[in-house]
């Protein structure tokens, strides 16, 4: 039998042609944490074979590839856990909550804390049998006749416009498929925990890359959970609850009546803001944060634009204008310059000028300079009115050390966050994550000429600036808005496609850029021509009436 070396973390030993990857990963010093391998940027299952001499990388749960195969994992476990104990039952996945996802067990009855258990149990044996995943390749054809047969509707739609060749997974005697590869088995699966809410919702959190690894802290986000049901309410309304519907709308060509639906949705979540914040009449800053890509610029203006119809005359402020001259900027532990840590913003300044306007004083408000990476000043001069209320839009808005000396009955908070309650199936939702960093990939492009590599380059330490510095504040917010358009991807997917399709395969980022393309193949394009000029897609788009 011919022999090849295969080099991996920074070693090399010789095996036979066509081992598995599978047998060469019980070399490495991850062991029974691989997940998959990477060779030529490319994403593998363990059961493929090596054929040839080449350089691969064992992944685990601490990278992005590796979050995404656990994550997947870990919901196949718990749908054949559920039904193995309650066949009829079923569960839909419906959206990201920091650390975790939110989960609705469907059942003809209520469950007790008792029957949760139950399931915990069968998760454990399920993952103490090492129960393999195994992968079939099957026709189109084959596949829809499949889910039409468990009715399924909804992922027989979505089969329609993928590739004649669909791949599926098996554990025990159930089928599905989540949209990654699957680890080799059930045994990878070493931490996992369910959280029930009552009424047949769970929360169930999973180690991360962004958690090194660790099973994170359950922190309940009340506001999160019920800002998903208003808008998944609102979307059942309009009869569009998955992908397939909002393809149907765009095939029908009643895609555009859809789109002012969701504008005027949009404008009805400010108005919501807005007569709260009238109401409470001794609230006096805004506090407004959210996520890279968030449209926290375009919210801003909205609002504004509602309270001065209401008779206020709104100061907007961004903290972004008193980031220290970057010369002075703290760095992380790699070196780099951390824009996104509180003492990255000159506090003092800041707290400094919000004192002089409350005191009736003139205030030069600053405007950073990001190419020079200074602060500089336009004669922007603003001064309090007896109607003036402040809009403090940043990353650290909600976060009270930004501005100790406010007392808390001054500030409203607000957080802004891009969920789409619009599921491509019942097992598997819209990633926040994703529409995020399309959002930025088509604005960066436009705006800052940012290849699609340099924008998923630092998407990470943003990733991990938002993680330390906004969703633990989450919870504290007055009120959430959904900045997401159920319709948006279908009109993002035009600006971003040639973009990911330029990404060469020597790229790290190839693997994701592919996978990137694989998700936007399940929208229809739509034309950006029935996006309003106003519309805060055009942030990310362009041609608004500031461009």
């Amino acid at each position: 039998m011919k022999k090849i070396k295969i080099t991996f973390e920074n070693k090399t030993i010789e095996v036979e042609e066509n081992t598995t990857y599978l047998q060469i990963s019980k070399e490495s010093k991850l062991k029974d944490s691989v997940l998959g391998i990477k060779k030529n940027n490319e994403l593998f299952p363990l059961t493929r074979k090596a054929i040839e001499d080449e350089k691969i990388e064992f992944i685990d749960v601490k990278s992005i590839e590796g979050t995404k195969m656990y994550k997947a994992a870990i919901k196949f476990i718990l749908e054949v856990a559920l039904k193995s104990i309650f066949p009829t039952s079923d569960i839909n996945y419906l959206h990201s909550v920091p650390g975790g996802m939110l989960g609705e067990i469907k059942y003809d009855k209520i469950l007790a804390e008792e029957d949760i258990s139950k399931i915990k149990q069968e998760i454990a044996n399920i993952i103490d049998s090492n129960y393999e995943f195994k992968k079939y390749n099957i026709l189109k054809k084959e596949a829809i006749e499949f889910y039409e047969k468990y009715n399924y509707y909804e992922k027989a739609i979505n089969v329609k416009i993928c590739d004649e060749i669909i791949t599926i997974y098996k554990l025990k005697d159930y089928l599905n498929y989540y949209y990654v590869p699957m680890p080799y088995s059930s045994k990878y699966i070493k931490l996992l925990e369910l959280k029930y809410l009552g009424n047949n919702r769970l929360i169930i959190l999973y180690p991360s890359n962004l958690t090194n690894g660790n099973l994170p802290e359950y922190v309940h986000h009340e506001n999160i959970i019920n800002a998903y049901y208003h808008g998944k309410n609102w979307l059942k309304k309009l009869n569009a609850p998955y992908v397939g519907d909002l393809n149907n709308f765009v095939s029908n060509r009643t895609i555009k009546g859809f789109i002012e639906s969701c504008e005027l949705h949009f404008t009805d979540e400010i108005k919501r803001a807005c007569d709260n914040i009238i109401r409470n009449n001794d609230k006096k800053f805004i506090m407004i944060a959210g996520p890279s890509s968030s449209g926290k610029t375009t919210t801003s203006r909205v609002l504004a634009s509602y309270l001065r119809s209401k008779g206020y005359d709104p100061i907007c402020l961004s903290t972004d204008d008193y980031f220290v001259n970057r010369q002075d900027n703290p760095k992380d532990e790699h070196g780099n310059y951390d824009y996104e840590c509180l003492n990255a913003i000159d506090t003092k300044t800041f707290n400094d000028d919000l004192n002089k306007l409350l005191e009736g004083k003139e205030v030069n408000v600053p405007t950073y300079n990001f190419i020079t990476g200074k602060r500089e000043y336009h004669n922007n001069i603003i001064q309090l009115k007896e109607n003036s209320i402040i809009l403090i839009e940043g990353l650290h808005s909600l976060n009270d050390d930004l501005t100790p000396h406010i007392p808390s009955r001054y500030k409203y908070k607000i957080y802004l966050s891009p969920f789409i309650p619009l599921n491509i199936d019942r097992h598997n939702y819209i990633s926040t994550l994703d529409l995020r960093l399309i959002r930025r990939i088509v604005r960066d492009n436009r705006t800052r000429g940012y290849t699609v590599s340099e924008v998923i380059e630092k998407w990470q330490s943003v990733r991990n600036g938002e993680e330390k510095y906004i969703f633990p504040y989450t919870h504290q917010a007055d009120i959430i808005i959904n900045t997401a358009l159920a319709y948006e991807l279908g009109v993002l997917k035009v600006y971003a496609e040639p973009l990911l399709l330029s990404i060469d395969t020597d790229s790290k980022y190839y693997e994701e850029a592919r996978r990137l393309l694989k998700f936007l193949k399940i929208f229809y394009s739509i034309t950006s021509e029935y996006v309003s000029k106003n519309s805060i897609l055009r942030e990310f788009i362009g041609g608004n009436n500031n461009d």
